[in-house]
């Protein structure tokens, strides 16, 4: 048995976290995850300590939650809970005085015996983990990581044209909720959500993994997607985003369609797809339509 965590960077953090589960019994093991633990980061100050806690009884942790308080005085917490391999598992995040921000993920210890029967990791352990602590340890039995969870698989062209027809789709839903006066529904949740975060961020994703040789992770929600776009991009972007005005919306919404056309164009030339036209243009047409109706 091993009570001492093995070595890491200096990091006062992760030093009082580990020093307070090498004394505390019900701690088997503490793994970091995430952005802190993959080699390629990105670090900087704002970086959240992504940090799963194998304990003899979840349960108990997940509900009395005064060992939260082992690091530091809690500003806000919020919870969730999930399951892995079929055992409960719990999160419980918080932000502390100090602004520091811990995500704990809470799991049975009967896991770091159950990975070691997987032959791969699960998919955030798979993208990059250090194992901080291991009293007994169980994880020198997992399978290594390959960090390939999160690389993007080309589309067949059945998926792309399913996105583009997706997209167009949605435009028609933006469009009836501006001619309704449904601006907060118009912008927040069909041009932000639907036309943008779901349809064109995907797009963009497979322009940049087409570029990469189909070897790129994207990080979760578009974070950090401004490192990877040229700046005639980020513009065409920035003009998607409008002030609460009808007029400004659907300027916005225009803006959006050239940009998801010039994108989706572009993907089908890598892929040797065909961007459907027809479609675009009797939907181009529509909108058009709809604006000055």
């Amino acid at each position: 048995m091993r009570d001492e965590p093995a070595p890491f960077a200096s990091d006062e953090v992760l030093e009082a976290l580990v020093s307070w589960g090498a004394r505390t019994a019900g701690i088997r093991a503490m793994i970091l995850t995430s952005t802190r633990a993959r080699p390629d980061g990105p670090v900087d100050e704002f970086s959240d300590y992504d940090v799963i806690l194998a304990v003899t009884d979840p349960e108990a942790f997940a509900v009395d939650l005064g060992w939260q308080s082992a690091y530091g005085p809690p500003l806000v917490r919020w919870g969730d809970e999930d399951q892995l391999f079929g055992h409960p598992t719990f999160f419980r995040g918080v932000v502390y005085e100090d602004h520091v921000k811990v995500d704990y993920t809470i799991w049975s210890d009967a896991l770091l015996d159950e990975l070691a029967q997987h032959e791969t990791l699960p998919p955030g352990l798979d993208h990059g983990h250090r194992v901080l602590l291991d009293k007994d340890g169980r994880t020198q039995g997992w399978p290594a990581p390959t960090a390939t969870a999160y690389v993007l698989a080309r589309p067949d062209e059945a998926e792309y044209r399913a996105l583009v027809e997706e997209f167009w789709w949605g435009t028609t839903y933006a469009a009836k909720a501006l001619r309704r006066g449904e601006l907060f529904f118009a912008s927040s949740f069909m041009l932000e959500h639907d036309l943008k975060l779901i349809a064109l961020l995907r797009m963009i994703k497979w322009r940049l993994a087409a570029d990469r040789d189909w070897a790129f992770a994207p990080a979760v929600y578009g974070r950090g997607l401004e490192r990877h776009l040229d700046r005639t991009t980020l513009d065409e972007l920035a003009a998607t985003y409008p002030r609460h005005t009808a007029d400004e919306i659907w300027t916005a919404l225009f803006a959006l369609v050239e940009l998801f056309r010039r994108i989706a164009t572009e993907v089908a030339s890598e892929l040797g797809y065909v961007y459907p036209v027809d479609i675009d243009e009797r939907m181009s047409a529509r909108l058009e339509t709809m604006l000055r109706r």
